[in-house]
């Protein structure tokens, strides 16, 4: 099992650094960068090395990546997406995703997360046992969390750059 979970990684990890090297528009390679240092992340985890791995995600993908895709779409030129979608890009899109998404689910399936108990004699609140929880057995869901919250801060900005870009080439035809 996790032969096959390295292998998966491994592909995106690596795909997405060479298409991070290779993307002709920056917001992409951005992009990229970010899904390859989720990668890194995950090769943390199959060491079970959760600390570090959530290092990973929170400085080099939660700050670095994020400040590079924000300084993209904040400083450079209108034309910085295309709005070329041929059939082939809708199709990988898909795909990638479903195999981000069949990754994810079977690292965090043959995590720690799957067998997690519950003490019932553990005194009713407790910072240190919250620390520990947040940092080891909901640590997944924190990421998850986050990265959803930086995927539709991203998400808005792009679509509040679309609609500036529509309404200049409106007001000048």
């Amino acid at each position: 099992m996790v032969d096959s979970i390295f292998i998966g990684l491994s592909i995106i990890t690596v795909g997405s650094a060479i298409l991070s090297l290779e993307s002709r528009e920056l917001l992409y390679g951005g992009i990229a960068l970010a899904i390859s240092m989720l990668g890194i992340a995950g090769y943390f985890i199959i060491l079970d090395a959760p600390f570090v791995a959530m290092f990973q995600i929170a400085v080099y993908v939660g700050a670095v990546a994020v400040l590079i895709i924000f300084t993209v779409m904040l400083v450079r030129a209108p034309n910085t997406v295309t709005k070329k979608e041929t059939r082939k890009r809708k199709i990988a899109g898909i795909l990638l995703g479903l195999a981000f998404l069949v990754l994810a689910g079977s690292i965090i399936g043959s995590s720690a997360v799957t067998q997690l108990k519950f003490n019932e004699d553990a005194p009713v609140f407790d910072v240190q046992e919250i620390g520990k929880g947040l940092l080891t057995y909901y640590s997944p869901v924190l990421i998850v969390l986050a990265l959803t919250l930086a995927g539709a801060v991203i998400g808005s900005l792009a679509l509040a750059r679309r609609e500036d870009i529509e309404e200049r080439n409106e007001s000048t035809s």
